[in-house]
């Protein structure tokens, strides 16, 4: 099967694969007056895939006015510098994230998990820093399509986010959770702080949603908060 370049998810918004066809996923808004808003830029080598998917809708680099991480690790962040040198768009993280965004580095892995302290020092977490023009906090509503809400999600690095697209009720969840196989956590090796990871998650039982999207898998579109609210509970 065809891997497609954007995949449709609801009126003027796509997720663009840069890995695989769901490993790693960045997400594309398109405004009323045509400009796009990017979710996450992929890898360092992602922009090509980003801008064959912006191709497939229609799009070029320069219809890029925005892009908004949902956190400063190499496979959401490590496309942003380039992305950003060739669309001209700001970045923006949330403040937690700044610092790891501005550095090129991710945060460091949970000490306290088993195989955190290895893991951290095998890998360097570097990617090509990038300069994030708009620190985010919990609860901004970006003017993005009619309004995409900031949703501080933090555990898998201290400014990780996810997206909630209030007029389309799609939900971003970033990193918080993964739909690799099913819902479930990010490894716990991936995260700076696995057990809060697990407690912020739980706002997603308490969000309204319809279709829930993930950096790492496809889309759930069949009752997602009800799937999602039960992947919680079973794992409180």
């Amino acid at each position: 099967m065809t891997r497609s370049p954007a995949v449709p998810l609801a009126p003027n918004v796509w997720r663009i694969p840069t890995v695989g066809r769901s490993a790693v996923n960045s997400y594309a808004f398109v405004d009323d007056d045509g400009s796009v808003t990017l979710v996450d830029c992929g890898l360092a080598k992602a922009p090509a895939r980003i801008v064959r998917g912006l191709a497939a809708i229609g799009k070029v680099p320069a219809d890029v006015t925005r892009i908004v991480l949902t956190h400063a690790h190499p496979d959401h962040a490590g496309g942003a510098a380039e992305m950003s040198r060739r669309t001209g768009a700001p970045v923006a993280a949330h403040v937690g994230d700044v610092p790891y965004a501005e550095e090129g580095r991710a945060p460091v892995s949970d000490p306290t998990v088993t195989g955190g302290r290895l893991f951290a020092r095998l890998n360097s977490g570097r990617f090509p820093a990038v300069r994030v023009a708009q620190p985010l906090a919990d609860g901004d509503v970006l003017d993005v399509g009619g309004g995409l809400r900031v949703v501080h999600t933090p555990g898998h690095s201290p400014g990780h986010v996810s997206l909630l697209h209030e007029p389309t009720r799609l939900l971003i969840t970033g990193d918080a959770l993964f739909n690799i196989l099913g819902v479930r956590y990010s490894p716990k090796v991936l995260c700076s702080n696995f057990q809060m990871t697990q407690q912020t998650a739980h706002v997603f039982g308490e969000l309204e949603y319809d279709l829930a999207a993930f950096t790492h898998g496809p889309e759930l579109t069949d009752k997602p908060r009800d799937r999602i609210r039960a992947f919680l509970s079973a794992h409180r």
